[in-house]
């Protein structure tokens, strides 16, 4: 009888994970009551839920890598935290989707990501009401059920290479012409439309080929899956050829921590990628 082993992430991995876990347990929660939500000054809707998912994870972090920085959504768009430039810090997106959230949909997630020099080294991405995540560090990438307050039935995953028809994801709230523009050049099989990271996570696992986002994001909307789609063999890449960097704090004319457009793929080989 042939018994598969089980996987067991390692720490901190897996410590991230517990956090992003209970922050999406209170998401849950006060979803439940969701009569009211703010505009922030970019009119993009925040809520109670983003705000306390965001304390949650900011204590929680602070506890488990004390002295480290921070670089948090919701502080940031209040101002009460300032941008720096640092070697070494957190990306944290407490509720990425709120629109989707606000709108009754389920396809928004908790992601924190961890940078070093500039890359996204290690990631957690959790979608509270799918009940299911993404994590990655050097050791590889992940997939998990969330079962109560425990990441159950982990797996790794790797992304697949492109074959002659692709498959596409795509924001389902930030249609774009020019997105559109660059489709055409591939031969199309499918597109499916999610919202938030979770359009990284679908090509880290394998079920899509192609996410190109010719529109405005910031850094913590892409980093924790970003770093799973790269441990899991994908790369995201800026119009440049070059790979999405982080911690973009002195951009002329570009705010702090602002992506520019990119495009994530596969497992693309290198000269398939050149021609994209």
């Amino acid at each position: 009888m042939k018994f598969e082993q089980k996987i067991v992430m390692r720490q901190p991995l897996s410590e991230i994970v517990a956090i992003a876990i209970r922050a999406g347990l209170l998401i849950n929660a006060l979803r439940r009551d969701l009569t009211v939500w703010d505009h922030k000054a970019d009119g993009s809707p925040v809520t109670a839920a983003d705000r306390g998912a965001e304390d949650l994870i900011v204590d929680d972090l602070s506890k488990l890598d004390p002295g480290a920085t921070i670089i948090a959504e919701e502080r940031m768009s209040s101002g009460e935290t300032l941008p720096v430039a640092a070697g070494r810090f957190y990306l944290v997106d407490p509720l990425d989707g709120t629109k989707e959230f606000v709108s009754g949909r389920d396809a928004f997630t908790v992601n924190i990501g961890l940078i070093e020099n500039g890359l996204p080294v290690l990631g957690v991405v959790v979608a509270p009401a799918m009940d299911e995540g993404f994590a990655a560090d050097s050791s590889g990438a992940y997939a998990f059920r969330v079962a109560e307050d425990r990441a159950v039935d982990i797996r790794s995953i790797h992304a697949r290479p492109p074959g002659p028809r692709l498959t596409v994801v795509a924001s389902k709230s930030h249609p774009s012409r020019d997105t559109e523009n660059y489709l055409a050049q591939f031969d199309i099989a499918e597109r499916e439309s999610y919202g938030s990271s979770l359009k990284f996570c679908r090509l880290a696992e394998g079920a899509a080929d192609l996410y190109p986002r010719f529109g405005r994001t910031m850094e913590w909307d892409t980093a924790a899956a970003d770093a799973v789609l790269r441990r899991a063999g994908g790369s995201v890449r800026t119009l440049d050829g070059k790979p999405l960097a982080y911690g973009k704090v002195n951009t002329p004319g570009e705010a702090a921590f602002a992506n520019p457009y990119f495009v994530a793929f596969g497992d693309w080989p290198e000269e398939r990628l050149a021609d994209s």
